[in-house]
């Protein structure tokens, strides 16, 4: 089986190390403690045998078997059964990744089943065999140390995401923008969309744990460390709120900024247009005029005329005066 850490805890203490899931079961019974048990990916028939083990529900089996499923609480009588998604950002290519993780709680268990190579939840068994006052509280303080560690994954994706957006705000407002912009606001905006579906329920899971806790006076402790997790979690959805807004409206400011250039393209555009036309018809005028003139027919007076010449030249100049003080009076040229 795929154990990454399997071992039995009695009052706060590591009393017992185990290789295998009916170990773990048998020792937690005997000594009156609980097992926690981690597996990385395992194979339908290791989560069958966890389920047997364990008394998971079969629908909870089912949900790990599948895989990318939304963050949710279920309870089965005493049992919890808890879908969470961890996420990391990977600076290289300045993307989110998401990984699931299953949690089966019990009265004497927790199962805690990685489906992704991150996050390492072994710090999280550090941290509590290091602190027994909060471990002696049972499954519920591994519960709490575990979700603890995934909504703190949140905050490098945090950081990563605000970079991101930041570097998109610059993009926009260079002079040369590149095509790519667009769909790098695309690419972020299902990035953020795909956070806030691992974020947002978390805050009504954290509820249900207070809740939970609440009944027995005994877990005062472990709403406090819940509120503080669900403290986080609000602060994290928050902040995705806010890279929403900030991305839909860098969508909206770069379609209106690419629409007003290529509105000044298009003027400058016609403003040459117009001095072309402009310059062709003042050039056109006397080229009309020498081109009649130049035609070789027998009878036109003007060329016999002393003042034939002059007046042809005359009149290119005129013509040639005229429209350029129509084209300059209408700002063409």
């Amino acid at each position: 089986m795929a154990i990454v850490d399997c071992a039995v805890y009695v009052e706060g203490a590591r009393a017992h190390e185990t290789v295998s899931v009916e170990e773990a079961v048998a020792r937690a019974k005997r000594s009156k403690g609980f097992a926690w048990v981690g597996l990385l990916r395992p194979s339908e028939e290791e989560l069958d045998t966890v389920a047997e083990a364990f008394g998971v529900h079969a629908l909870a089996v089912e949900d790990a078997r599948k895989g990318h499923q939304r963050s949710k609480l279920e309870r089965y009588g005493e049992n919890l059964a808890l879908v969470v998604r961890a996420a990391h950002y990977d600076e290289t290519t300045e993307t989110v990744g998401f990984g699931d993780i299953h949690l089966f709680v019990t009265p004497a268990a927790v199962v805690s089943i990685r489906l992704a190579d991150e996050p390492d939840l072994s710090d999280v068994r550090v941290r509590l065999e290091n602190e027994q006052p909060l471990l002696a509280h049972g499954p519920n303080a591994v519960l709490y140390a575990l979700l603890d560690q995934v909504v703190d994954s949140y905050a490098p994706v945090v950081a990563g995401l605000e970079n991101d957006i930041d570097e998109v705000e610059d993009q926009i407002f260079a002079e040369q923008v590149a095509p790519s912009v667009s769909r790098r606001i695309y690419a972020l905006h299902r990035e953020v969309i795909g956070f806030q579906r691992a974020v947002e329920p978390l805050g009504g899971m954290l509820e249900e744990l207070r809740a939970i806790a609440a009944s027995d006076e005994a877990d005062i402790e472990l709403r406090r460390h819940f509120r503080d997790v669900h403290d986080h979690v609000i602060r994290v959805a928050d902040r995705i709120e806010n890279f929403r807004s900030l991305l839909d409206n860098a969508l909206s400011t770069h379609l209106a900024l690419v629409a007003h250039r290529q509105t000044e393209a298009s003027l400058a555009q016609n403003e040459q247009t117009k001095m072309i036309s402009a310059w062709a018809a003042i050039l056109f005028a006397p080229s009309l005029v020498g081109t009649v003139y130049g035609m070789n027919f027998a009878h036109m007076p003007e060329l016999h005329w002393v003042y034939g010449y002059p007046l042809a030249l005359g009149l290119m100049v005129g013509l040639s005066v005229t429209l350029f003080a129509v084209f300059k009076k209408a700002r063409w040229i």
